[in-house]
């Protein structure tokens, strides 16, 4: 379901929640090349913004996102609600966690 509304709150503006069908999560891990990680280390020393790690941020999100929302599809929700995300760097790379609760919705 493409069109999944992904909420932080536990309300949507102009629905009712019908049914709760429980927790939904969407995790992942990913990491750099070593080459990545060379350079990172000398853009530290010089400072600004790595962008090498900003763009694996936002790769991680997408798909923590979306394999959330695939398994809300697979309960059949309509929704998520009350959504999060949980990240963690380290020497493995970048864990995302995003976790909401799966609802179905109706139009008021």
């Amino acid at each position: 379901m493409s069109d999944m509304i992904v909420i932080t709150s536990e309300h949507i503006a102009g629905y009712k929640i019908t049914e709760t069908l429980g927790n939904v999560f969407g995790q992942t891990t990913r990491s750099r090349n070593i080459i990545s990680d060379i350079g990172q280390g000398l853009k530290s020393i010089v400072g600004g913004e790595i962008k090498g790690y900003t763009r694996l941020q936002y790769d991680a999100r997408q798909e923590a996102v979306n394999r959330m929302r695939d398994t809300a599809e697979q309960l059949g929700a309509h929704a998520i609600i009350m959504f999060r995300f949980d990240t963690t760097s380290g020497q493995l790379g970048e864990s995302v966690a995003a976790y909401g609760t799966a609802v179905k919705i109706e139009k008021l």
